[in-house]
């Protein structure tokens, strides 16, 4: 919330309040937010451009006769801004147009004025479209003299009375940003149906903030810093998470120049954050917001990043981008493969759904010959904690991070944080410079029960985190001790191996186990018509004992009778010792298929913080059969009562 909570809920009123006071009976409401959007981020930036337009005009013009055509980086300077307009018109210019058709077309080359980065924008929004439908509800010229009106001030300077009394303070950068994304706020309330695609709750973000940057807070430097998303949507994270960083500097007495990168493949979502980006006069991260997809078409292929943080959509499918990056088979993409213990993982996870996917992205641009490296902060749900068989990608995915030692924690949010979504999620938090007493380790914190009910359901959304909640999650992550919610596991704590156990095909004359001389074994053959390099017992992956002219048999194996089993990796005695445990006392001609062992990973916050509800007593039970026998008892007399007294009145 800025500084001026007073000007800022005045203009944000005022705005929504034109949606319903010009838009209604012409828009639904889901649809709103088309138009108000792009005008709030249109009038922003005219009243940005309003003190340098008759500069740029003229610049333009002596450009354009000395016939330069790469004016941007000119009329930029000129204009003082990362962006400007050479039509001839302001937006209050347009108000004086009386007839509709006149106003369409000045309206139309006011816009075509604008610098490439805001024609991106507006395109992005599609905002064009809306023109004919405002043009022909006669409300285009509404809208516009709505948003010049005297009684709000969308400009960065103050306005005055002709006695120089103020009416209005200016609205600096961050203020309009805020104001904006407040917006944005509710307009995905009003359309809950897709909120959450691409709108992480801000109490999420914040704890997300805290957990990313919290626990490097003095190690904070005068420096630059890198912050990246790769599923950046309308930028809300982004923002906190430069927010949060610039506060434990300033806090830290430390001045930091930090730097936003972020790629989003949803295009209104795109202009938005893009948008924001302009209106806090951030030119430069406007430029660094990439539109295209993040899994086949990569913004940023030679960069790493100091912090990195994501809510990437889960249970999506990722056909379309596997089609254009060569088919699973085909891929070349160097983030989705890693040598590690002398393997080659695939990371490639099922095509259903590629949220970890974005995990291995950012895995790919961390920095490692630093002395911070880089930190992690992801959301996921419950699907990569589990899914994905031993060798499978989702599975070499945690077997990668849990193995080179980069999972720090994993926190178990409450139900229905999210918009769209009731289903349970988890914050991933992962460093390459874990502190000492974390390496080697994994914590779990069920944070589910944490959280304070909603008077009014947003969507799914029926509860949310209060400030001293997020510092509570935030302080038990810190404090890194075992207590009922927060767990502490070896890394090997969550791996096994999968092992498969064979057991003999039965042919008839053969006996398992049984040891045969060289002679016995040509007689078998003749029986099985096959010589003896054909013999089935031969082509086992076990090695054949010969000793003098004895042979050991070994058996094809009888694929109805395969089994698989998973042996935690700290089983005592390892493989052997569970085999000889659990499986030869039962089957004693089994042997395990040592070429199919594999190792897999999974984390089960189910098993390890399931609390039973405590047994009854015996005397607690005792005394409820008492009781029931009692009522039976009770019920049987007066049973029996009733039949006694109908019998007794039928005799008389």
């Amino acid at each position: 919330m800025p500084a001026n909570n007073a000007q800022f809920s005045e203009i944000t009123s005022f705005i929504w309040g034109i949606a319903n006071d010009v838009l209604r009976d012409i828009y639904v409401r889901g649809k709103y937010r088309d138009v108000i959007l792009p005008m709030t981020v249109i009038r922003r930036l005219d009243a940005v451009l309003e003190s340098t337009k008759e500069q740029v005009l003229n610049l333009n013009k002596k450009l354009d006769e000395s016939g330069i055509t790469s004016k941007d980086p000119a009329l930029c300077n000129e204009a003082g801004n990362a962006f400007y307009n050479i039509s001839p018109f302001t937006l209050r210019d347009l108000r004086s147009r009386a007839r509709q058709q006149q106003l369409r077309s000045d309206f139309e080359a006011y816009l075509d004025g604008f610098s490439p980065n805001v024609q991106e924008i507006l395109e992005k929004f599609k905002f064009r479209n809306q023109i004919p439908t405002m043009v022909e509800a006669d409300i285009l010229g509404s809208i516009i003299a709505k948003f010049t009106t005297p009684d709000v001030n969308l400009s960065p300077h103050p306005t005055y009375d002709h006695d120089g009394n103020l009416i209005k303070p200016g609205l600096d950068n961050h203020t309009m940003g805020t104001i904006f994304e407040e917006l944005i706020r509710l307009f995905n309330e009003e359309n809950n149906e897709e909120a959450g695609e691409h709108f992480t709750p801000r109490d999420v973000v914040t704890l997300m903030a805290n957990l990313i940057f919290h626990p490097m807070a003095d190690q904070i430097k005068d420096a630059t810093y890198s912050v990246y998303d790769g599923a950046c949507g309308t930028g809300g994270m982004l923002t906190v998470a430069e927010e949060t960083l610039a506060k434990l500097a300033a806090e830290h007495g430390k001045d930091v120049s930090i730097h936003l990168f972020g790629q989003e493949i949803q295009p209104e979502t795109y202009a938005i954050s893009k948008a924001d980006m302009l209106l806090k006069g951030e030119g430069d991260a406007a430029d660094n917001i990439k539109y295209c997809s993040t899994l086949s078409s990569d913004a940023f292929p030679a960069m790493e990043f100091d912090f990195m943080l994501s809510n990437p959509p889960y249970g999506k499918s990722w056909t379309t981008d596997l089609e254009r990056m060569g088919g699973r088979s085909g891929i070349m993409d160097p983030r989705f493969t890693a040598s590690h213990k002398d393997e080659e993982l695939s990371l490639l996870t099922r095509s259903s759904d590629g949220q970890l996917l974005f995990l291995v992205n950012k895995l790919a641009k961390m920095k490692h010959t630093t002395e911070l490296g880089s930190r992690i902060v992801q959301v996921h749900n419950g699907s990569s904690l589990f899914t994905g068989d031993a060798g499978q990608g989702e599975s070499n995915i945690r077997r990668w991070v849990i193995e080179n030692d980069w999972l720090e924690a994993i926190i178990a949010l409450p139900l229905n944080m999210f918009y769209n979504t009731g289903i349970a999620t988890y914050i991933w938090v992962l460093s390459n410079r874990k502190s000492a007493q974390r390496q080697g380790k994994v914590q779990l914190i069920d944070a589910s029960g944490i959280f304070t009910p909603l008077r009014k359901n947003l969507g799914d959304k029926n509860c949310h985190l209060t400030t001293e909640q997020i510092d509570q999650i935030t302080r038990m992550f810190l404090d890194f001790k075992e207590t009922e919610n927060s767990k502490i596991f070896p890394n090997e704590a969550f791996g096994y191996w999968k092992i498969v156990v064979e057991r003999p095909l039965r042919l008839e004359g053969i006996e398992p186990g049984k040891v045969y001389k060289a002679s016995e074994i040509k007689e078998l053959c003749k029986t099985h018509k096959c010589s003896p390099e054909g013999v089935p017992v031969v082509r086992n992956v076990r090695q054949v004992r010969q000793v003098g002219q004895d042979v050991e048999v070994e058996y094809e194996p009888d694929v109805a009778l395969r089994d698989t089993e998973q042996i935690p990796l700290l089983e005592e005695g390892g493989i052997e010792g569970f085999f000889k445990r659990e499986v030869l006392p039962y089957t004693p001609d089994a042997w395990i298929d040592h070429a199919k062992t594999a190792i897999g990973y999974e984390i089960s916050f189910t098993r390890h913080f399931y609390n039973p509800a405590p047994m009854r007593t015996l005397e607690e039970i005792g005394t409820e059969l008492l009781a029931l026998q009692r009522e039976g008892d009770g019920l049987l007399e007066e049973l029996v009562g009733t039949i006694s007294y109908k019998l007794n009145g039928e005799k008389k």
